[in-house]
């Protein structure tokens, strides 16, 4: 099983990072291979539906993981009660043949003050436009879960990562079963 984990923020010093490193090593933990991409170290160009951007290396890279992930853990920070300008545009090169009927599951890094409920909304929106499985529980990650560094610290936030990972491995097996029969 594959899961490709997506850390959504453009920054380098990134709380989001934080949940998808913390996911990813979660993940690896359950006998899971991670196929893990940042959209801060992985730049990308904009995206234009212009076919040559195809061979960007960062969108072969995107693609190609996408392509063999069987399930997604995708994180963002909050940015104006919405998903980062740079996650919207990495997930503007894939589409439904890369997500339909694989689960993905959705964290935030909230810090701005309205919580992150507004991100999460606006991410499970357009994983549903690209026919993923969007399960139900969710994540949100407060400035307090973190050390000076961005690493997700905080017990309970780790516990709920956990248990969020746990749920998509599970769901991720149950459709790779059913699909295989």
């Amino acid at each position: 099983m594959k899961i490709m984990v997506i850390a959504g923020s453009p920054t380098a010093e990134s709380r989001t990072r934080g949940i998808a490193q913390f996911a990813a090593e979660t993940l690896k933990q359950m006998n899971v291979e991670v196929l893990y991409f940042d959209v801060g170290i992985d730049k990308l160009p904009l995206f234009t539906g212009d076919a040559t951007t195809a061979q960007n290396e960062a969108v072969k890279k995107l693609a190609e993981y996408a392509e063999q992930a069987d399930g997604f853990f995708v994180t963002s920070p909050e940015y104006h009660s919405g998903i980062s300008g740079a996650l919207k545009n990495a997930l503007d090169f894939l589409g439904g043949k890369h997500f339909k009927n694989k689960p993905s599951a959705i964290a935030v890094a909230a810090g701005g003050g309205k919580g992150g409920m507004n991100a999460l909304t606006n991410l499970r929106t357009v994983l549903r436009g690209v026919y993923s499985l969007v399960v139900p529980d969710q994540f949100i990650a407060d400035p307090v879960n973190f050390d000076e560094g961005n690493v997700l610290v905080d017990e309970l936030a780790q516990t709920r990562v956990r248990e969020l990972t746990l749920q998509l491995r599970e769901l991720t097996e149950v459709i790779s079963v059913n699909q295989a029969k």
